[in-house]
């Protein structure tokens, strides 16, 4: 399996996204998925870990899980080219922002 299939599956999504903001125990990474078993949680995990988008390491009897930014660099690399039509998007969303505020602020102001 590659970086690209594992972040494929919506469920090691929701793991990456609450690793990117800190490490958690695996404990508190099972409540983040509502509806799945321990186990299954795990088996995230260690797909994750053998892909090479988490570190692992023991703390007594919990294993405390984080994210391992670089690893996302092979999925960065494939996006890259793609970049340009999101900034233009996003420039055309603040430009239509900026003329809507100021319509509203020219009706505030009558």
């Amino acid at each position: 399996m590659d970086v690209f299939e594992a972040v494929a599956e919506p469920s090691r999504r929701i793991l990456l996204d609450a690793l990117a903001g800190g490490e958690w125990t695996a404990g508190d990474l099972v409540a983040t998925l509502p509806g799945l078993t321990q186990p299954t949680v795990s088996r995230h995990l260690r797909v994750l870990r053998d892909v090479g988008l988490v570190d692992v390491r023991p703390d007594a009897q919990r294993r405390i899980y984080a994210l391992r930014a670089h690893g996302l660099a092979e999925i960065d690399q494939w996006i890259d080219p793609y970049r340009h039509f999101w900034n233009d998007h996003l420039d055309a969303l603040e430009r239509h922002l900026a003329r809507t505020q100021t319509r509203h602020d020219i009706k505030d102001a009558e």
